[in-house]
C-alpha cells in the first residue's frame, strides 16, 4: 500500500486527500465504485439533532436517520460520555460463559420492554448476526424436542434479512443474491403485504378490501407450509413494515392470522425488527405496535442509535427452556456481542427514549408527517404513499391512473441518473430504492417535529416536479446498451 501524504499527517486528512483516500482504499457497501471514478465521494463530517453537515460545510436534513439507525438524535453527549465511562472501566470482556453487569441490565431491561414471554437475549453487533442466529436456533430447538426435519425458513418477497450467507438466503431479492450462490438452501419466499399492488381479486370484488387481503397474504403461508411439509419448516421471518420494496404496512389482522397458521403447524414466527424495533413505529417493537406476539424478535440499528454498533436476538421462555437441561447448550457465539461499551450506550439511548418519552412523541407526530407526504399526491410521478410511525415510502409511477411502472432502462436513469443525487444537491438524505418498483424512503430521527417535515415536503416537491420533466425528456428517447451502461455509471 502506497501514499501520497507524510505519515506525520496520515491520521487527519484535508478534504482533497480525504476524496483521494476515499478513492484509493475504501470499498464502500453496496456501492458501484466506478461511480465515483471522475466524481466526489459525499464526505458526511458531523451530525447535530436532525441535521448532518459534509466536509465542505454543506447542511442536510438525515431523512434516513444514517441507515434507520439514529433514533435520538445525532450529537448526544451523554451517549458519547456513556461509552468512554464504561471504557475506561471496562472496556471489553466476552459473554461466553461469563457475564458483565452491563450486558445483564441490558438484558433485564430488553426482557422488561418485549411483549410476552421473550425473557432471554442473546447479543450480536447488527441485524444480520441477528436473523442468522434465530435461524440457527430454530433449527436447534426444533432437534432438542424431536422435530429435527424443521429446518426450513419461509420470507417474503423482495424483503432485506441481512448479508451474511443464511440471512442472505432468508432475504427476498435475487439481485444480491446472485453473485453468491448456492446459498444455504431450505428458504422459501411468500407475497409481501403490499396492497397498492394488490394482485386482482385478493382485496375484495373493488379492490379495497385491506382485511381479505391480508387474510389471502397470510393464508399463502399456511399454503407454503403444507406443500413444503410442516414437518420441514421451522420458522417464518416476517418485518412489521416491510422496508424493501417500499414500507409495506401490514393489513389488518394479517399477524394474528400468521399467528394462528404457526400455531397450528408448530411453526417459529420471527419478527424481524432490525428497522422496527426502537420507535421506529411508535412502540419499542413493532410486534406491540401491531398485537401480536413473536416467539423470537431481531433487534439492532436504533438500541444504541448508531453511536456503537449492537443487536440482540429476544426468545421466548418456551424456546430457551430446552436449552436450560441437561448438557444442552447452544452452540453458537459471536466475539463483540454483548460488548461492555455497546450494552453502556444503549442503556443510556433508552434513558433517553423514557426521559424525552421518544415513542410517545412518534405516536403524536407520524399522522403530521404522514399528512405533508400525502401533499405529494398531487404530483404526477405519486403514485402512493405508504407506511407508519416515521417510516414512510413514497412510490413513483408513470401512470397514476394505471399505476404503469418505470422500466429497468427508466427506472435506472431515474434514480441513479438524477433523483438520488438531486435529493442530496437539494439538502435531503434519504432513500431511492428500485429494489421493488421505485420508491423514496424516509426515515428521520424520531425526535424530528412538524418544521423538519415541513422541510423534507418541500425538498420532495420540488425535486419531484424536477424529476417528472426528467421522465418527460427520457422516457421516449431510444436508449441503447451504451446509454444505459452511462446511467449505470452515475451510482
Amino acid at each position: 500500500m502506497s501514499h501520497d501524504h507524510d505519515p506525520v499527517d496520515s491520521h487527519k486528512l484535508d478534504n482533497d486527500k480525504l476524496e483521494k483516500a476515499a478513492r484509493d482504499h475504501l470499498w464502500m457497501h453496496f456501492t458501484r465504485l466506478s461511480a465515483y471514478a471522475n466524481s466526489p465521494v459525499p464526505m458526511i463530517a458531523r451530525g447535530e439533532g436532525p441535521y448532518l453537515w459534509d466536509t465542505n460545510g454543506k447542511r442536510y436534513i438525515d431523512g434516513l436517520a444514517g441507515l434507520f439507525v439514529v433514533q435520538a438524535g445525532h450529537g448526544r453527549h451523554e451517549l458519547a460520555d456513556a461509552a468512554a465511562k464504561q471504557a475506561g472501566e471496562l472496556a471489553y470482556f466476552p459473554i461466553w460463559s461469563y457475564a458483565h453487569p452491563k450486558a445483564v441490565e441490558l438484558a433485564d431491561r430488553l426482557a422488561d420492554l418485549a411483549p410476552g414471554d421473550l425473557n432471554r437475549v442473546f447479543f450480536t453487533t447488527g441485524g444480520s448476526e441477528a436473523v442468522e442466529s434465530a435461524w440457527k436456533l430454530a433449527r436447534s430447538y426444533f432437534k432438542r424436542v424431536g422435530k429435527p426435519g424443521k429446518v426450513k425458513a419461509i420470507s417474503r418477497h423482495i424483503a432485506y434479512h441481512g448479508t451474511s450467507m443464511g440471512a442472505l438466503s432468508i432475504t427476498g431479492l435475487p439481485g444480491i443474491k446472485a453473485d453468491f450462490e448456492p446459498l444455504v438452501p431450505s428458504t422459501l419466499r411468500v407475497p409481501n403485504t403490499n396492497f397498492y399492488r394488490a394482485p386482482a381479486g385478493t382485496a375484495g370484488p373493488d379492490g379495497t378490501d385491506e382485511e381479505a387481503f391480508g387474510r389471502w397474504a397470510a393464508d399463502r403461508i399456511a399454503e407454503a407450509i403444507e406443500f413444503e411439509g410442516p414437518e420441514t419448516v421451522a420458522c417464518v421471518f416476517l418485518e412489521p413494515v416491510q422496508n424493501s420494496g417500499g414500507c409495506f404496512p401490514p393489513p389488518p389482522g394479517y399477524f394474528q392470522r400468521v399467528r394462528e397458521i404457526c400455531d397450528e403447524y408448530d411453526v417459529l414466527l420471527v419478527s424481524d425488527e432490525v428497522i422496527c424495533a426502537f420507535g421506529r413505529l411508535g412502540e419499542y417493537f413493532g410486534s406491540q405496535r401491531y398485537g401480536y406476539q413473536p416467539d423470537i424478535i431481531t433487534c439492532a440499528k436504533g438500541m444504541t442509535s448508531g453511536y456503537i454498533p449492537a443487536g440482540a436476538m429476544i426468545v421466548s421462555d418456551r424456546l430457551a427452556e430446552p436449552f436450560l437441561r441437561d448438557t444442552n447448550w447452544f452452540a453458537h457465539g459471536i466475539t463483540f456481542g454483548g460488548h461492555p461499551v455497546a450494552a453502556a450506550v444503549a442503556m443510556a439511548n433508552l434513558d433517553i427514549f423514557e426521559r424525552e418519552d421518544l415513542t410517545g412523541h412518534v405516536r403524536k407526530n407520524s399522522p403530521v408527517f404522514r399528512s405533508h407526504l400525502e401533499k405529494l399526491l398531487d404530483l404526477p410521478i405519486v403514485g402512493d404513499v405508504r407506511g407508519d410511525g416515521y417510516f414512510f415510502g413514497i412510490e413513483l409511477v408513470k401512470d397514476k391512473a394505471t399505476k404503469e411502472t418505470f422500466n429497468d432502462d427508466e427506472s435506472e436513469s431515474l434514480l441513479r441518473g438524477f433523483l438520488s443525487k438531486a435529493l442530496f444537491d437539494a439538502g435531503l438524505y434519504c432513500r431511492a430504492d428500485d429494489r421493488g418498483d421505485p420508491v423514496v424512503q424516509l426515515a428521520p430521527p424520531l425526535i424530528c417535529d412538524e418544521s423538519i417535515f415541513i422541510e423534507i415536503e418541500q425538498i420532495l416537491r420540488d425535486v419531484l416536479t424536477e424529476a417528472w420533466t426528467h421522465v418527460g425528456d427520457t422516457s421516449d428517447r431510444d436508449r441503447s446498451p451504451a446509454a444505459a451502461q452511462t446511467h449505470r455509471d452515475l451510482g
